[in-house]
């Protein structure tokens, strides 16, 4: 399936030492009225795959916008001048738009990938499920499994069916802590293979809308 893809990267006089929840957070209070671009509806979350994705990459913020998402960037596009970044207003220099139309979903072909940000792969269950397991390798199949599942629920949220089994091989990966809202997290860097079609900078996994678990093709 095609899927309408609206990457904004933000040229910054300087690299920028926040992190993609604070860009976030500015937006999502300057633009309140847009729920996708905070995913709240009232006090309530919404458990959905985000449409409007932040990241920060090598100091440099990056809003990506998914079909509907991509409307809504394009509305507000213009006028994003400046961030608040904690108590600190950055000025944007200069926006580099990107619009594509991307390729989504099952593939014959496997596609080998990394990630560009840290992957949150494990909640609470399977963290104690991860951590009993004795050996690498086997460590290795329990994260193949949940990026599969990962990939599901993903097109389940843009409403489309997996039609055949997907092959997960986990090429190389190493753990990486991060913060989550301050609270220590175990991530995942590295590269897989899989029969399907991602495109460049969606995220995937937890926390996809605050910048982790983005994804780049490796190149041929």
């Amino acid at each position: 399936m095609l899927v309408k893809t609206l990457i904004v990267k933000f040229i910054l006089d300087e690299p920028v030492k926040g992190t993609a929840s604070k860009i976030r957070g500015f937006v999502a209070r300057q633009y309140d009225e847009y729920i996708l671009l905070h995913h709240h509806l009232g006090q309530f979350l919404l458990f959905r795959y985000p449409l409007i994705q932040y990241k920060m990459i090598e100091g440099i913020p990056i809003i990506v916008g998914l079909n509907k998402g991509a409307d809504i960037l394009q509305k507000i596009y213009w006028d994003l001048n400046f961030f608040f970044i904690g108590d600190e207003k950055v000025q944007i220099r200069e926006k580099i738009l990107i619009l594509r139309s991307d390729d989504y979903g099952s593939n014959s072909q496997f596609n080998d990938y990394y990630f560009l940000t840290p992957w949150l792969a494990l909640n609470e269950k399977n963290y104690e499920k991860y951590q009993k397991l004795g050996t690498w390798e086997r460590r290795k199949e329990l994260l193949a499994s949940i990026l599969v599942g990962n990939i599901i629920s993903m097109s389940k949220g843009l409403g489309y069916t997996v039609p055949e089994i997907l092959k997960v091989e986990i090429k190389s990966i190493r753990e990486m802590p991060v913060k989550l809202k301050d609270i220590p997290m175990l991530s995942f860097v590295g590269n897989f293979s899989v029969n399907f079609e991602i495109p460049d900078y969606w995220g995937i996994g937890k926390s996809v809308s605050r910048g982790f678990g983005t994804v780049k093709k490796c190149s041929s």
